[in-house]
């Protein structure tokens, strides 16, 4: 006869467990990621559903803090939970309160301390364009479009261009406050499918608002209204004046986070 006894309850238990989730999300209604006074952000979504769930209150933390419009297929998301708590129908039970636009993909144990911010390796970003046709109706919310051709030729030279390691002083937004601009990109390409042009770029880590202003650039060039001199140029550090537009957050998507 087992001695163990009964298993405790939720309430007396004491310990917690590290938790990880990949969440996927449509950016549109939220004033982004992080959580900001009067305003609907995903992280206060995730919040709000936690303590419904687990009835106590539960800080998560983001692997990235993607701007207003901004929408993830990946996005990493961490926080504790009680010992013991069952993980599957605790996604069971997000994916019935956070409203259609916000899906926990997974849910797993992950080791204590785990940081999603800080123990990335690297971020995969993916930014559409609908350009030198007609508006998509399907892509509306998840595209930039643009009325011009875009010469492919050109955007792939330039997203070839900033693959390493470069200052990126000149690409990020005004109210940046990251110390270091300097970035390690590992993966920089562009393709293009009747007339919807994908671009994928993959680096370490991002400034604010870093591939909107880039893809804005990058467009730019190739509509003739900056040299691509000054895009290359620009890459070693610059003036952020110099650069192009910030490209509109609802074709950005944050696909996935390495660790």
């Amino acid at each position: 006869m087992s001695g163990a006894g009964p298993a405790p309850t939720p309430d007396e238990r004491t310990g917690v467990i590290r938790v990880r989730a990949v969440v996927e999300y449509d950016g549109a209604a939220y004033a982004g990621w992080q959580i900001q006074p009067d305003q609907p952000t995903v992280q206060a979504s995730l919040e709000n559903a936690l303590e419904t769930a687990l009835r106590t209150p539960v800080r998560v933390e983001g692997a990235g803090r993607t701007d207003a419009g901004v929408h993830a297929l990946g996005q990493v998301a961490a926080f504790d939970v009680p010992d013991g708590t069952d993980l599957y129908r605790l996604r069971g039970s997000l994916n019935g309160i956070t409203g259609r636009d916000i899906a926990i993909v997974s849910i797993e144990q992950a080791p204590d301390g785990f940081d999603p911010r800080r123990d990335a390796v690297g971020r995969t970003y993916r930014y559409m364009i609908v350009a030198g046709r007609p508006a998509s109706p399907l892509l509306a919310d998840r595209s930039w479009h643009v009325p011009g051709r875009l010469d492919l030729d050109v955007l792939r030279r330039l997203a070839a261009a900033t693959i390493g390691t470069h200052d990126f002083a000149a690409f990020r937004a005004s109210d940046c406050e990251s110390p270091s601009t300097v970035r390690v990109v590992s993966e920089s390409r562009w393709s293009e499918d009747d007339g919807v042009l994908t671009y994928e770029i993959c680096a370490n880590a991002f400034l604010k608002q870093m591939v909107r202003v880039v893809v804005g650039s990058m467009v730019d060039v190739a509509l003739g209204r900056i040299d691509e001199t000054v895009f290359l140029d620009l890459l070693e550090g610059g003036d952020r004046t110099l650069a192009g537009r910030t490209a509109p957050a609802r074709g950005l998507i944050l696909v996935s986070v390495e660790y």
